[in-house]
C-alpha cells in the first residue's frame, strides 16, 4: 500500500490561502478582481474575515491563492499564476515560447517560498528577471541577479503633505541651521563658507524617487506609513547582501517584509475558527 504523492507546496500550506502584510494588516489582493494579462496584485483590507469556505462570499475570491502542480502561486478567482513585472508582481496567462528564450514576454513563472520562521516570501528566478539582451557583454554584470535574494514586501503610503506641514518642516530646518536670534530679526545672516550646502541641494526640484534609496537609507521617516487610501503598492525587492542589509533597516521596514499564512477550512472545526485565524501552522 503506497501513501499519497508528496507534493512541494514551498512553505505554504496546501489548499487555499490568504496572504496578509504583517507591515499594514492588507491581503494580497488582484486588483479589481480582474482577469487580464498583467492586472496588478497589490494590497487591499480583508473582504471576507471568514477561514471557513461555506461561509465565504465568492466576492473574496481575488484575496485567496494557491500553490499549483507546478509549484506555481496562482490567484483562485482567475486561476492564473503569479508573475514579476518590473519590481510588481502581476497575473500572468500562459503564453507559448519565443525565441530568443527567455525574454519579456515569454519565460519560466517564479516561484514563491514562505518561510514561517521569519515570515518572509522569497521569489525564485531561474533567469533574469530584467530579461536583458542574450549578448550582454559583461558577464559578471549579466549575472549579478543570480546573487540578489529577492524578497517580497509592501510599500508605505504618506498622506498628503499639506501647507502647514511644509511650513513646519522649512522652520524646523532654519531654526537648526540659522541663529534663531537673527531668524526673525530681519538681520542679515552670514552666507555659508561652503559654494553648495546640503540645505541648497535639497531644496532643488531633483528628488530620488523612493524605489531609488536603499532599505537601509530609507530611515524611519519615510517608513511612515498614515495615508487614508484603502490600497497599499507590494514590491520585490532586490538584495545583493542580505545579512549585511537586515542590520541597517529600521524595525518599519522589517515589518514591510513579513507575511501571514491562513490556510481557508473546508468544514468548520469542533474547536473553533479562533487558532486557524492566527496563521498558518504546519
Amino acid at each position: 500500500m503506497t501513501g499519497e504523492p508528496h507534493l512541494e507546496t514551498y512553505g505554504f500550506p496546501p489548499g487555499y490561502f490568504i496572504i496578509r502584510s504583517v507591515g499594514c494588516n492588507r491581503l494580497l489582493d488582484v486588483t479589481l478582481d480582474e482577469f487580464e494579462d498583467g492586472t496588478e496584485i497589490a494590497l487591499w483590507p480583508e473582504k471576507d474575515k471568514s477561514i471557513v469556505e461555506t461561509r465565504r462570499s465568492p466576492e473574496a475570491n481575488n484575496q485567496v491563492f494557491f500553490i499549483d502542480t507546478s509549484g506555481a502561486l496562482c490567484s483562485r478567482s482567475s486561476g492564473h499564476a503569479i508573475d514579476v513585472e518590473g519590481d510588481a508582481l502581476v497575473l500572468r496567462h500562459r503564453r507559448p515560447v519565443s525565441y530568443p528564450f527567455p525574454n519579456a514576454y515569454s519565460h519560466p513563472l517564479p516561484r514563491f517560498s514562505y518561510s514561517q520562521e521569519t515570515g518572509e516570501i522569497t521569489v525564485h528566478f531561474t533567469h533574469d528577471p530584467s530579461h536583458p539582451p542574450p549578448y550582454s557583454l559583461s558577464t559578471e554584470w549579466a549575472n549579478t541577479w543570480e546573487r540578489k535574494t529577492y524578497l517580497l514586501a509592501s510599500v508605505p503610503l504618506r498622506k498628503p503633505r499639506t501647507i502647514l506641514d511644509d511650513a513646519h518642516a522649512f522652520l524646523s530646518t532654519a531654526i537648526s541651521t540659522v541663529n534663531p536670534l537673527t531668524l526673525f530679526s530681519g538681520a542679515p545672516t552670514s552666507p555659508p563658507k561652503s559654494g553648495i550646502t546640503h540645505e541648497a541641494v535639497v531644496s532643488t526640484d531633483i528628488d530620488l524617487g523612493e524605489d531609488e534609496v536603499l532599505e537601509e537609507e530609507r530611515g524611519e521617516e519615510a517608513e511612515v506609513d498614515d495615508s487614508a487610501e484603502w490600497g497599499r503598492k507590494v514590491k520585490v525587492l532586490g538584495i545583493i547582501d542580505k545579512d549585511r542589509e537586515e542590520r541597517g533597516i529600521v524595525e518599519a521596514a522589517r515589518m514591510r517584509r513579513k507575511w501571514q499564512i491562513t490556510s481557508l477550512r473546508a468544514t468548520d472545526a469542533r474547536t473553533g475558527e479562533g487558532a486557524a485565524s492566527e496563521g498558518y501552522r504546519a
